[in-house]
């Protein structure tokens, strides 16, 4: 009988021997790995970056230049903050900043001093406080709204009926309203008409930032809505199969499912509206600032534009503007640590 070379006399092979691991396999496997930097030998040259991502890049690139010279090179023009800036003294008013004197912090010492300057920062600060009271919930409540609909067609056509308003703009907006709780506008008139007194909500200073509010709500809501109805999106079934299994209702699957998924979005859009606090409209305002009066309508956008456009006072528009910028970036980096602190990512990670 002939036997096979590596087999016993019996005919039975023996056991497989186990392959010793080489010297690199060993130290590979005994060097700890620290998590979340990269070797340096892994780490992609630039030339082959720039050239593997040049399509991206020259994509890109016009975006960039748009948002360079319209964004941040104008960044530049609030030196006039500091100066006593006049247009006229140079053939334009680019050179002319260089040719206006400076004058320090004056500009800002007569905006502490001027009442209606502090005027239109109440009236900013009253109306962000409204708008993020009564305007910021209803996306959400819509949202879970429209989401709990089971028919599609009816959802889709509900969600385009919402965000329809989105594309008006603020003169058929105020157009809008004015037709309806004007003083000639429809219900005026149709009460009038069965003996009662008519009313003018548009020309009631007392009552306008509750109109601007629901004018607010009637034309971004649905933008909102379809944000958040995005985030629903995402959220997987099983959860709430699961948590109907433990006998969870509608209203409970809502509370510990829902809104927890949407817990995200709301840090992030709540950062964002907090940043924006003190930009709460312009052409809103200036669109009813003669039926209600500065004392109801002025803001601070709409202060800016009266001091440096209509009385030509640059310098003094610009100083408010730059200390309005100032406070926004701020109340974005306060509020973004705080969604730190609640355990979101807000606008940026840690």
């Amino acid at each position: 009988m002939s036997l096979t070379a590596g087999s016993r006399p019996d005919g039975t092979r023996p056991p497989a021997a186990v392959e010793e691991p080489t010297a690199a396999v060993a130290a590979a496997v005994a060097k700890p790995r620290v998590p979340g930097k990269a070797s340096k030998a892994a780490k992609v040259p630039f030339k082959i970056r720039l050239r593997r991502d040049r399509t991206l890049i020259l994509m890109t690139l016009p975006v960039m230049v748009l948002l360079l010279v319209f964004n941040y090179v104008p960044l530049l023009g609030n030196v006039v903050a500091f100066q006593e800036y006049d247009p006229y003294v140079s053939s334009n008013g680019v050179t002319a900043i260089f040719h206006s004197p400076w004058v320090g912090v004056e500009q800002f010492s007569r905006m502490i001093d001027d009442p209606l300057f502090w005027s239109a920062a109440k009236n900013t600060i009253v109306l962000f406080v409204l708008q993020l009271v009564l305007f910021f919930p209803i996306p959400i409540a819509l949202a879970l709204l429209i989401n709990s609909v089971i028919r599609p067609r009816v959802r889709a056509v509900a969600q385009a009926i919402m965000y329809l308003p989105h594309f008006f703009s603020w003169v058929l907006v105020v157009t809008v309203f004015q037709q309806i709780f004007g003083g000639a506008g429809i219900i005026a008139q149709t009460l009038e008409d069965h003996g009662w007194s008519g009313f003018d909500l548009m020309t009631n200073a007392g009552l306008f930032k509750y109109l601007v509010t629901a004018q607010a709500v009637w034309k971004d809501a649905g933008w909102g809505i379809i944000v958040f109805l995005a985030a629903l999106a995402a959220v997987s079934t099983d959860l709430y199969e699961a948590a109907a299994m433990d006998g969870a209702g509608r209203w409970r699957r809502m509370w510990h499912v829902t809104l927890p998924a949407l817990r995200p979005v709301i840090a992030l859009l709540l950062v964002l509206r907090v940043g924006d606090a003190l930009s709460v409209g312009f052409e809103q305002f200036l669109l009813q600032r003669y039926a209600v009066g500065a004392g109801a309508s002025e803001v601070l956008d709409t202060y800016v534009w009266n001091m440096g456009i209509q009385n030509g006072d640059f310098s003094y528009a610009a100083a408010v503007g730059l200390v309005k910028g100032a406070i926004g970036l701020c109340l974005v980096l306060g509020a973004n640590k705080f969604a730190h602190l609640l355990g979101e990512q807000g606008v940026y990670k840690k």
